[in-house]
């Protein structure tokens, strides 16, 4: 059956339109980020006991989270990059998840020139341990750009980090390996690669794992090839799928839809992962309710 021609000229026009829009809020944010780039090579600095603990200045969407679920309030946010970057590409979702009412969001800084993927998980579990020491909460969230979701992910399946971590969300990350590594000639890319090592290891079997996953991927990431390899899609872990259609690799941590959906998602869930909003997408769904069974991994798309 032909597809009626005035029908695909206008979903090539379609497509188009969402091309460039994706591009130019690509360009605008690298624009803004190579502005930010320099603030975010310093370590971050811990903020005083006292700030994090206190409703003084509290604007009334931090005071409603504080009082409404004072765990989900305090419970630690570990946001780590990808590659040749810092922290200062999560500016704009640190700030919204800081206005939704989340008391403590810290970056991880690595180097990719000397650090591989082990590396940097090794790194993570250093500072999701004095996390957990410092505040008391015995388990964390982490966020992952790019390689940094795969850091998140060796760490959590591969070096016993899901006694640690509540939920992991993934932007843009290649969870199968994407082929725009093969064009860098770096250790570190290598590991990105499909069939590396490092994939190899992540594909094996994880029976028991705790965690919860939300891998968001878009059709329009030109750093992930294919695009749906940002997918997660793995037998023994809860992993939901998040599809964010037309939005660039690096735009994804300042995506509304992406930063609003990582606030609901992790200001509503109950100690072993499951949603006790109604009105809140469960966490093995996707944007729109659609329950599977517990443990499966769901491949969920908007």
């Amino acid at each position: 059956m032909r597809m009626d021609p005035l029908r695909r000229a206008r979903d090539v026009a379609t497509l188009a339109s969402r091309t460039a829009r994706a591009a130019a809020v690509e360009l605008a944010w690298i624009g803004a980020h190579v502005v930010l780039y320099p603030l975010g090579v310093l370590e971050e600095k811990a903020r005083p006991e006292s700030d994090r603990y206190s409703l003084h200045n509290l604007p009334p969407n931090q005071r409603g989270l504080f009082i409404g679920d004072v765990e989900a309030a305090g419970t630690p946010i570990v946001l780590i990059h990808g590659v040749v970057d810092n922290r200062s590409i999560f500016t704009v979702l640190r700030r919204g998840l800081r206005r939704r009412g989340f008391g403590r969001v810290q970056g991880l800084n690595y180097s990719p020139l000397t650090d591989d993927v082990r590396d940097v998980a090794g790194r993570l579990a250093e500072t999701v341990e004095a996390l957990c020491a410092e505040t008391g909460y015995e388990r964390v969230h982490l966020i992952g750009h790019s390689m940094g979701g795969l850091v998140a992910r060796y760490y959590v399946q591969c070096m016993d980090g899901d006694q640690r971590v509540h939920t992991l969300v993934t932007l843009g990350t290649p969870h199968s390996g994407t082929y725009a590594a093969r064009l860098v000639p770096h250790p570190v890319a290598r590991q990105l690669r499909p069939g590396s090592d490092i994939i190899a290891e992540l594909a094996m079997p994880a029976p028991g794992c705790r965690t919860r996953f939300v891998a968001f991927w878009s059709d329009l990431d030109q750093m992930i090839i294919p695009s749906g390899s940002a997918r997660l899609e793995h037998p023994d872990l809860a992993a939901r799928n998040v599809f964010v259609r037309g939005v660039g690799h690096l735009s994804l941590p300042i995506d509304g839809r992406v930063v609003h959906e990582i606030g609901s998602t992790l200001a509503h869930l109950d100690p072993d992962g499951r949603t006790v909003t109604a009105a809140v997408s469960p966490i093995d769904s996707g944007l729109r309710p659609a329950r599977r069974p517990r443990g499966s991994a769901a491949a969920a798309e908007q």
